[in-house]
């Protein structure tokens, strides 16, 4: 499926990675051929040598009140941190607008993790007397999105997508189509992950350690897309303009070909491509690193996590040159497969 776009502009993104604080420190990083990455604490590697993105520097209360703070899981800070960022990035103010037209769109791998296993913990230690409510509302794949348009004041469409590795293409998808269809003005989309030990105990009870688990990282990238009547009206500076975005799901022997249409129809040799997910991997992208110059890949600065596709979105941007073109592909090892084309700094 392909769905084309005539009207949808970038003004504004930003991310919180292991990096650190917004685009510019992973781009210096990914151009140094630096990384990130730590070691994980021998006490959860299980005798491994393991790396992960630990976003170490990242403090809730530089971008929240403490005590609203101390009632979010870490996955929702980073959506509500990286949210705010964005929006100043785009230079927009809700309280000026119209809350109830601008809405989120937000990918989510898995979300508080950490409050629900400190939920269920209560449970089986307690039974239902041990269960905290204070702690339920985190532990539901909504919460970043949610918890960011209340911090916010975002009163239109609110959607979170949990696709794999393509949750957040899947999420700037579902964005797209809320502008187009005219149910919002401005969406904010991306992705949003936390990172813990217990995850690391997962990957290795399931044998995904030292496959699509590794070097897993945690963040949040976040992207205002907004309708380009609404920018113009309030002059904002465009960063980037939406093309299309072309999606397949699980591709049956023999259909390859047709797959590869519909996803690599706008690839050619001078077109500026990133990776995110298993992309990198997948054989129907594998005609991408010879033909693109230098494919961006963040996972070996910052790490891999189910929703970094936002975060690997922001990056391309903040590489292309006014009417540049740009491809994002993303991909999960049984699907489905994104291609996001873009193109950079021009103007309504």
């Amino acid at each position: 499926m392909r769905y084309d776009f005539q009207n949808i502009v970038i003004t504004g993104y930003s991310s919180l990675s292991a990096a650190g604080k917004g685009i510019d420190p992973l781009l210096h990083m990914l151009t140094a051929n630096e990384s990130a990455l730590t070691p994980v604490p021998t006490e959860y590697s299980h005798g491994r040598d393991l790396l992960w993105g630990r976003s170490i520097n990242f403090k809730a209360s530089d971008f929240i009140p403490p005590l609203k703070a101390r009632k979010m899981d870490r996955c929702s800070q980073f959506a509500v941190a990286a949210s705010g960022l964005a929006l100043k990035d785009a230079g927009l103010d809700v309280k000026q607008l119209q809350p109830e037209r601008i809405g989120i769109a937000l990918g989510c791998g898995f979300g508080g993790l950490a409050n629900s296993a400190e939920f269920l913990e209560g449970y089986f230690s307690g039974g239902i007397e041990g269960l905290s409510p204070m702690l339920f509302p985190n532990t539901v794949a909504n919460a970043p999105a949610s918890n960011a348009s209340i911090e916010h004041g975002l009163k239109g469409p609110n959607v979170t997508m949990v696709q794999r590795f393509c949750s957040a293409e899947s999420a700037f998808l579902m964005a797209c189509r809320c502008i187009e269809e005219g149910r919002a003005d401005v969406m904010l989309t991306g992705g949003a992950d936390s990172l813990m030990p217990l995850m690391i105990a997962g990957f290795a009870a399931t044998g995904q350690l030292n496959r699509y688990a590794a070097a897993f990282g945690e963040g949040c990238g976040v992207l205002v897309l907004e309708h380009a009547k609404h920018a113009a009206c309030r002059h904002a500076r465009i960063k980037g303009l939406v093309s299309n975005v072309a999606t397949v799901g699980l591709i049956m022997p023999g259909y390859e070909a047709e797959a590869e249409q519909i996803l690599l129809s706008e690839l050619s040799n001078d077109v500026r491509c990133s990776l995110s997910g298993t992309a990198a991997q997948t054989a129907l992208f594998r005609q991408v690193l010879t033909r693109s110059p230098s494919p961006l890949r963040i996972e070996p600065v910052v790490g891999r996590s189910l929703a970094m596709g936002g975060t690997a979105l922001g990056v391309l941007l903040s590489t292309l040159g006014s009417n540049q073109k740009g491809l994002h592909l993303a991909s999960s090892p049984e699907g489905p497969h994104y291609a996001i084309s873009l193109t950079g700094g021009s103007s309504v």
